[in-house]
């Protein structure tokens, strides 16, 4: 979302006021005290079309004003309807974006231009709360519906006195991300709710084959709109495949797994007194860096915010309000925050794992350098992913080398401190490390990121664990530990968390499964249940038997326990259990 007013180029770009057809004056007053009064490229061609009445199909570079250029266009269609003003129940248009942090942005954006509008309500409509709540708040009224596929899909299915038969337009923001999340049934169903007489955009910062698909089936002689940031020239932008904004200085840096952490901490110490994000694979990684990354002393002074898809939405909301009124700090993410948001200030972005699609990294730099304002970015490489900067280089974003830091201190050994005196780190550790391996098998640039390639030993080190994780994959595709070397002298059982509650509660289901693992081997071998249960004097009480005693209660346990497994395997081969589940029974 792109709202920081711009004040250069005003000799070559209009002003909102010299735009034809003519805005309104309660439009212009209301830019005049938002700060905008010079348009951007997407503006200045995407509402005049929209205001006449034509349908677009917008691609620009992220950070160029593409939300102003359909909220404009919007509350004018809204004003000059012959259904204006509206009834209570009656929709007039819908914005649509892909998650709930980026249509709460829309909805409070567009609030000084639809409070022009005579008795027109906006409601926004988004998941992570109960859907009685939206359906509370429609009740009282609404216009103009602006949240996310999923919920607004729920609201059609049951709010059926809705009146959409007036709908005048329909908003698409970040056309592509709709689709790629899943939201395409969704999508398609409230496409045939809604009237083909109506007004649509499809905005986004790449055009994929599912948009352009889409705009063939939403739009009704659609006109394309292709713009880049002000400050760069529009053959320069239409020349490559993805666009970037023009003050954006892009950046790799390469450096082994096990040192990735350490370069990390450098480089957020370099940069302390500004606003950094740093993207990370998977939910579990943001909670388990955003937990360590606390731990380091040097790191103290710096504020670490996470938020990530599996938080509460309150707790989401929160995150983003902190680390937007923050004038520095660092927010700690996934993909959540990779489209559309607009925070105030962001100097660097930070790719401590390249994302899984290669077209999210357009997005992830697109939220520092905005509106021709400067900005950094630099993602961390392993030696063996070096092809990707060509991969990239060949896709219209070329990347300039960084040399690793030199004076980075080593933080393993913090890490790994912090692990051995609160469990806590230890299993998020376990967690995090776990679900990026797993991630990155759906790597989209899989002859890049090979899952056979990854240095997991390396990586294990880099991620500070004590002892190296028991996974499958480690077996299936023959990955190799080298380059781990774990904590000697150490039980991990005998790790406990610091919170008494939840070491209190560790122990108790210890002591259960305990209990029950006794109970199945009784209930499994009576023979061995009698033996196991014997006192201390049970070896003594065995050499008392002759040779041939021993061996023939060995043969029948032996037999019992091949007849045991030979069930469990055709109840396997069968499907009456699982894989887990026969592993557990048999051991094999």
């Amino acid at each position: 979302m792109d709202l920081s007013p711009n004040t250069n180029k005003a000799l070559v770009l209009p002003r909102f006021s010299d735009l034809k057809p003519s805005l309104s004056e309660d439009i212009i007053s209301a830019l005049d005290r938002s700060g905008f009064e010079i348009c951007t490229p997407v503006q200045a061609r995407t509402i005049p079309l929209l205001c006449s009445h034509k349908d677009v199909n917008v691609n620009a570079v992220t950070g160029s004003g593409k939300t102003l250029a359909f909220l404009v266009p919007l509350v004018e269609i809204l004003r000059r309807s012959t259904s204006y003003p509206p009834k209570p129940h009656q929709v007039m248009g819908v914005i649509l974006s892909p998650t709930r942090e980026l249509s709460t942005q829309i909805y409070k954006v567009a609030q000084p231009f639809v409070s022009t509008l005579t008795n027109v309500k906006s409601v926004l409509i988004v998941g992570g709360r109960d859907a009685k709540y939206d359906m509370e708040t429609i009740e009282e009224g609404c216009n103009l519906l602006i949240g996310t596929p999923g919920r607004l899909a729920v609201i059609m299915e049951r709010m059926e006195f809705l009146d959409f038969r007036n709908l005048e337009i329909l908003i698409l923001d970040e056309a592509d991300r709709l689709l790629d999340m899943g939201f395409e049934k969704q999508v398609n169903y409230i496409l045939s709710r809604l009237p083909k007489q109506r007004r649509t955009g499809l905005f986004s910062a790449t055009q994929t084959e599912a948009v352009q698909e889409l705009a063939k089936a939403g739009l009704r002689n659609g006109m394309d709109v292709k713009a880049g940031a002000h400050s760069k020239s529009e053959s320069s932008q239409q020349s490559t495949k993805w666009k970037t904004p023009s003050g954006l200085h892009l950046e790799y840096l390469k450096c082994e797994a096990d040192e990735k952490s350490s370069q990390l901490v450098d480089l957020l110490i370099e940069n302390k007194s500004k606003k950094l994000i740093v993207y990370f694979m998977t939910c579990a990684c943001v909670d388990y860096w955003a937990l360590v990354l606390s731990k380091i002393p040097t790191l103290k002074s710096i504020p670490l915010i996470p938020i990530h898809g599996n938080m509460k939405q309150n707790a989401r909301d929160k995150a983003l309000a902190s680390f937007t009124e923050a004038s520095s700090g660092v927010l700690l993410c996934t993909d959540v925050a990779a489209r559309g948001l607009d925070i105030p200030g962001i100097d660097y972005i930070v790719q401590f794992d390249p994302p899984q699609d290669p077209k999210v990294f357009i997005h992830r730099v697109g939220r520092t350098a905005r509106l021709g304002r400067q900005g950094r970015s630099i993602v961390f490489l392993t030696p063996k992913e070096k092809d990707y900067v060509g991969y990239m280089g060949v896709t219209g974003v070329p990347l300039q080398k960084r040399k690793c830091s030199e004076n980075a201190s080593d933080v393993i050994p913090i890490i790994r401190s912090a692990a051995m005196k609160d469990r806590a780190v230890l299993e998020m550790g376990f967690k995090a490390f776990v679900s990026f391996v797993r991630a990155y098998k759906e790597h989209l640039c899989e002859y890049i990121f090979k899952l056979k390639e990854l240095e997991i030993g390396k990586l294990a080190m880099g991620y500070g664990l004590l002892k190296f994780p028991k996974m499958p994959e480690v077996k299936q595709d023959r990955l190799s530990s080298e380059g781990f070397t774990p904590v000697e002298g150490i039980d991990i059982d005998d790790i406990k968390f610091k919170d008494k509650f939840r070491e209190k509660q560790r122990q108790e289901k210890l002591q259960a499964r305990k209990e029950k693992q006794q109970e199945e081997k009784s209930k499994r071998n009576p023979k061995k249940a009698v033996v196991a249960s014997a006192d201390s004097n049970k070896a003594s009480r065995k050499r008392k038997l002759t040779g041939k005693q021993r061996q023939t209660i060995q043969t029948a346990e032996d037999e019992e326990e091949l007849a045991r497994d030979s069930r469990f395997l055709k109840m396997l081969k069968k499907k009456k259990i699982t894989e887990d589940e026969f592993e557990r029974h048999t051991g094999i």
